[in-house]
C-alpha cells in the first residue's frame, strides 16, 4: 500500500506541474498531459481504495 501512496503522489506532482503550465502559460500540450495524468490518478486511487478496504478487513 505504501507503493500505491508513493505512486499517487508522483502522479499528482506530474499533474500539478502540467496543470500549472496550462493555466499560467496557456500551454495546450501541458493541458493534454494534465488530463492524461488525471486519468492515471483515478486508476491509482481506485487501486488504493481496493487495497485499503482489503487491509481494513484483516
Amino acid at each position: 500500500m505504501k507503493e500505491l501512496i508513493e505512486q499517487v503522489a508522483a502522479l499528482y506532482a506530474d499533474f500539478e506541474k502540467d496543470a500549472k503550465a496550462q493555466l499560467e502559460n496557456g500551454n495546450k500540450a501541458a493541458g493534454t498531459r494534465a488530463r492524461k495524468a488525471s486519468l492515471e490518478i483515478e486508476k491509482a486511487m481506485k487501486a488504493f481504495r481496493k487495497a485499503s478496504l482489503e487491509a481494513a478487513k484483516n
